[in-house]
């Protein structure tokens, strides 16, 4: 069923409905993919933690690359205009497929770029908890 409450929202659904059914909810994919990021970084000394940790920060607060083409592009293209408009206008007519290919390279990027941010999330969080045990 389609639905625009995101991945946490399905992920909710699929342990409640393998709850239901009885079945191991740790032994999932998600689960083993967090459980062997936790296991890496518990091996690693605390010095190593925090700069993979700054690091992980920089990286979820940087605006990044993708951004910045969504915003530049349209320059480039305002700065080109007139050539551009000569070639997407002229015999071969090619702004819709242009049109189309930007579109969709437009939501490719900014999906990869949130995407990236929460993953950059999950390493904080989990490197803050194998902090916090070890100070306990």
């Amino acid at each position: 069923m389609f639905s625009f409450r995101g991945d946490a929202h399905k992920f909710f659904l699929k342990l409640k409905r393998l709850k239901s059914l009885k079945q191991e909810i740790d032994h999932i994919k998600e689960m083993n993919e967090i459980s062997e990021i936790i296991r890496f970084y518990q091996d690693l000394p605390n010095s190593v933690l925090k700069k993979i940790k700054l690091k992980m920060i920089k990286e979820k607060q940087a605006s990044g690359s993708i951004p910045l083409i969504v915003t530049t592009v349209p320059w480039l293209l305002f700065i080109f205009s007139k050539p551009l408009l000569e070639l997407l206008f002229g015999a071969f007519n090619l702004w819709i497929p242009f049109v189309i290919i930007y579109i969709i390279l437009l939501f490719w990027g900014i999906y990869l770029h949130f995407h990236e941010k929460a993953w950059a999330s999950l390493h904080i969080e989990v490197i803050e908890d194998v902090l916090q045990d070890r100070k306990q």
